[in-house]
């Protein structure tokens, strides 16, 4: 009989055992390392792609779209993969540079010229008020008073001007679509034609102005900074038929607030916002409506956004983000910070305060006063100094 339990003891304990492993069980965390592939220096147009070759000049002939746009000090151009570059120019005047279009420009320009990354100049503006602002392959003026915007066309020609009531704070566009935030505290969208068809005051603070506004690529949400004293983040979410309605779906106080132009965007594919807040970061899951605050030691001085634009469920690199953060102590001193995204699983908590100190997988210094951030699928581009540094994600 006692055989009989001890024996019933053993297959109990064992069974118990195989339970175990195959529930509490979990898999060796991969790591995930940044593997350097070249460096092009801005100085010389030159490239090093390992330490064992020598040197090349770029060629032309050999490049490889997409290109990468950048600004790092007093240079400006484009990069394409491999680390050559399509332009790599010394600024004199004010730029702005997009995904494939740049421009050039003094105080009181009277001409502009949009050029493509090949600097070729594909149209040309006279009569200016106001300076360049290139988004979502248009091309726009924001007047000099910064209380104005005109879509320019293709033959360098006024489409439409629309004048706001105070001047503009922050402007984003996407899917046709065009929205702004103003000094007085108002959120206009427009159509393609500069048609208003949407007008918003989010309220709520002493102070009612705009410190950041953000739009998805499908224009389906709308992500707000507002308002000093308090401050507030607010999602907005597109409903009915007509294409220009949309309430507010989540909206939370921030405590201490920026008194200045804050950063907000989509990433994930439009499945999360990321925007600054006092302290670090807040990554906020649409889906969830859930977010996440991440502590960072130091002020946001550049995101990435262009690394989760390419569709590819498999691709491990789309968990990620990188950002830099400046030290308050030296100009000349940054941190590169990756980011991983929380996993999609319902959080309980109810604001994105609750913090995840977890999140934060590399953090890396960079001696360098101006520092350039990129990113193409799992390639990223750090410069700093006179030099652009690539860096693949890989997964080990």
């Amino acid at each position: 009989m006692a055989h009989k339990k001890r024996r019933f003891l053993i297959i109990v304990i064992l069974l118990l055992f195989v339970i175990y492993f195959f529930v509490a069980a979990r898999p060796i965390p991969r790591e995930i390392v940044l593997a350097p592939k070249w460096i092009s220096s801005l100085a010389n147009n030159s490239i090093k792609q390992s330490d064992t070759e020598p040197s090349i000049t770029r060629v032309s002939p050999h490049l490889t779209a997409p290109f990468l746009p950048f600004t790092l000090g007093e240079h400006f151009g484009y990069v394409d993969k491999s680390g050559l570059f399509a332009i790599n120019k010394i600024r004199t005047n004010d730029i702005y540079i997009s995904q494939n279009m740049w421009a050039e420009f003094d105080a009181e320009p009277s001409i502009i010229e949009i050029k493509d990354a090949y600097e070729e100049t594909i149209v040309k503006i006279q009569d200016v008020r106001g300076y360049p602002i290139l988004l979502d392959n248009k091309i726009f003026i924001l007047g000099s008073e910064q209380n104005s915007l005109s879509e320019i066309g293709d033959d360098g020609r006024i489409k439409w001007t629309y004048e706001f009531g105070a001047p503009l704070t922050c402007i984003d566009a996407n899917a046709g679509l065009i929205i702004t935030g103003s000094l007085d505290g108002i959120i206009e969208i427009f159509n393609s034609s500069g048609e208003r068809i949407y007008y918003y005051v989010p309220g709520g603070s002493r102070y009612e102005v705009i410190l950041g506004c953000a739009i998805s690529r499908d224009g389906s949400h709308i992500g707000i900074i507002s308002g000093i004293d308090e401050q507030r983040f607010l999602l907005l979410e597109r409903f009915g038929s007509s294409g220009g309605d949309y309430r507010v779906v989540y909206h939370e106080y921030l405590d201490i607030g920026f008194r200045r132009s804050v950063r907000i965007l989509f990433t994930d594919e439009d499945r999360r916002l990321v925007f600054e807040r006092a302290g670090g970061v807040s990554c906020y899951n649409i889906r969830t409506r859930r977010g996440i605050f991440i502590p960072l030691d130091g002020e946001v001085y550049a995101i990435e956004d262009s690394g989760n634009h390419e569709k590819n469920p498999h691709d491990f690199s789309q968990k990620f983000f990188f950002l830099v953060v400046s030290n308050p102590s030296s100009s000349n001193e940054k941190k590169l910070i990756g980011v991983k995204f929380p996993q999609d699983r319902l959080i309980y908590f109810s604001q994105s305060r609750a913090s995840d100190t977890d999140a934060v997988f590399l953090s890396a210094s960079i001696k360098s006063e101006d520092v350039f951030l990129g990113r193409t699928g799992s390639m990223l581009v750090v410069g700093g100094g006179s030099a652009l540094i690539s860096f693949e994600l890989e997964e080990k």
